[in-house]
């Protein structure tokens, strides 16, 4: 789908602010509610939104500890892979997997309550996981940028 300017203007609002009303919307890119409607259900519909997410505070929730896990397998065959990404898709804490080009084969970003329940998640979910030759983590500090989404640009 080629996305016109109108198109991006909205994939940036929303993507900024998901409860943004259609009439605010519509408002904000120079459209009516109805034509403005149809052009995000045809950008949902094409796949360009994804969903709709609160961004939520993981220390306010429980979850101050943030861990990076650099997992390295033994065996980087297609069914080996995919049985790794199974198995950390069930782990709850375990935010986000990117499978990775080079030494590291995947990046895992882990949240904690503590660092007791985060070595937990690593001595009993993950360093026996199977396929897992070894598993190398850092703990952030602080964030000094994170920024949900794409950047979005003109046309």
């Amino acid at each position: 789908m080629a996305f016109d300017q109108i198109d991006r203007q909205i994939l940036g609002l929303l993507q900024d602010d998901g409860r943004m009303t259609n009439v605010e919307l519509a408002e904000r890119v120079g459209l009516t509610a109805p034509p403005c409607l149809r052009r995000v259900r045809a950008l949902e519909d094409a796949g360009a939104i994804k969903g709709y997410h609160a961004e939520l505070d993981a220390a306010a929730l429980g979850y101050p500890i943030t861990v990076f896990a650099m997992v390295s397998l033994r065996s980087q065959a297609e069914h080996d892979l995919a049985a790794f990404e199974d198995h950390v898709a069930a782990i709850p804490e375990i935010r986000e997997c990117h499978m990775l080009n080079g030494e590291i084969d995947f990046i895992l970003k882990i949240v904690a309550g503590d660092l007791k329940s985060f070595q937990d998640i690593l001595t009993t979910h993950l360093t026996p996981a199977p396929n897992v030759a070894s598993v190398k983590t850092s703990l952030t500090i602080r964030t000094a940028k994170s920024v949900p989404g794409i950047p979005v640009r003109s046309a």
